[in-house]
C-alpha cells in the first residue's frame, strides 16, 4: 500500500489504496513508518507525501476491526503515535499534498507535516460523530489552538466537514489549490526546498516545533485521546457505531455507558 520513490534529493511517499481511501490498518502504518525511515538513511532533502485515488486519507480501516476485542492503545499508542513522532522529527522539510476525505488518522498524518497544500475539494474534521468514538492522532489540539473550543465542539458534535478552502482560511493549512493543481504545486516547493539552505531551515522546524508542542500539548493531547478511545471501546455506542459502519446502515445510539 505505501509507495517510496526518490527523485533529485526528494522523497516521494505515496499512500496507495485508493479502493479503500487509503484508510490504513496496523500493517499500513509499519509500511509507512518504515518508509520514512529508508527515506531518512538516504539522506533525503526534503519529502512529499501523498495520497492515490479520490482521497488522501480517510483515517483507520476499520472494515475488519471486531469492536468488541479492539486493541485500541495498541493502534493508537503503539503504532500511530510513534509514527507521527517520527514524521514530525524528520530531518528535512516535509510536505503533504492532501485532497479528498483528510480524516481521524489521515489528519493526524498532515499534522505532523511541515507544510501543508490542500485541494479545494478535500475534507477535514471529525467523522466520528457516527461511530460512538472520538477524535483523535491530535485533532482535539489543533482545531481548539486554531478554531476555539466553540467550533471545535460543534464540529464534533455535528460531524460536518471543513472544505480544503475553509481550512486555509481557519490557518489549520498552509494553501489551497485546485485538486488538478495540487500534486505539482507541492512537488514543486519541496523541490525548492530541496535546493535551498536545508540546515537552515531544520533550524527554523527544531524552533517552530519547540514553540508548538509547548503551545498545542500535542503529544499530551494525543495521550489523551488514545486513552478516551479506549474507555469508548467498551461502550455499547462504540460497538454500534463500528457495526452501523461496517454494514453500511445507520447507528442507533443509546448514550449509556
Amino acid at each position: 500500500m505505501i509507495e517510496l520513490s526518490i527523485d533529485n534529493d526528494v522523497a516521494h511517499v505515496v499512500l496507495n489504496a485508493p479502493g479503500k481511501l487509503n484508510a490504513l490498518d496496523e500493517a499500513s502504518i509499519v509500511e509507512l513508518d518504515a518508509a520514512y525511515q529508508t527515506a531518512e538513511r538516504a539522506g533525503v532533502r526534503a519529502l512529499v507525501l501523498r495520497g492515490e485515488g479520490p482521497a488522501f486519507c480517510a483515517g483507520r480501516d476499520i472494515s475488519a476491526v471486531d469492536p468488541r476485542t479492539d486493541d485500541v492503545l495498541g493502534y493508537l499508542g503503539n503504532l500511530v503515535t510513534p509514527l507521527l513522532q517520527r514524521m514530525s522529527r524528520f530531518p528535512a522539510p516535509t510536505f503533504a499534498a492532501a485532497h479528498g476525505a483528510c480524516l481521524g488518522v489521515g489528519l493526524g498524518l498532515l499534522i505532523a507535516t511541515d507544510v501543508v497544500y490542500i485541494a479545494d475539494t478535500a475534507k477535514i474534521g471529525s467523522p466520528f460523530a457516527n461511530l460512538g468514538a472520538t477524535l483523535d492522532s491530535g485533532g482535539h489540539s489543533l482545531f481548539v489552538e486554531r478554531l476555539g473550543a466553540h467550533r471545535t465542539l460543534d464540529l464534533i458534535y455535528s460531524g460536518r466537514l471543513l472544505s480544503g478552502a475553509e481550512a486555509v482560511a481557519s490557518g489549520l493549512f498552509s494553501q489551497v489549490f485546485p485538486a488538478t493543481e495540487l500534486t505539482e504545486a507541492t512537488v514543486q516547493a519541496a523541490s525548492r526546498a530541496a535546493s535551498g539552505a536545508t540546515q537552515a531551515f531544520l533550524a527554523s522546524k527544531a524552533i517552530v516545533q519547540s514553540l508548538r508542542d509547548e503551545r498545542l500539548g500535542l503529544w499530551q493531547s494525543m495521550s489523551d485521546e488514545t486513552a478516551a478511545q479506549a474507555t469508548l471501546c467498551a461502550t455499547g455506542d462504540y460497538r454500534e457505531g463500528f457495526a452501523a459502519f461496517q454494514q453500511k446502515r445507520k447507528p442507533s445510539f443509546t448514550g449509556r455507558v
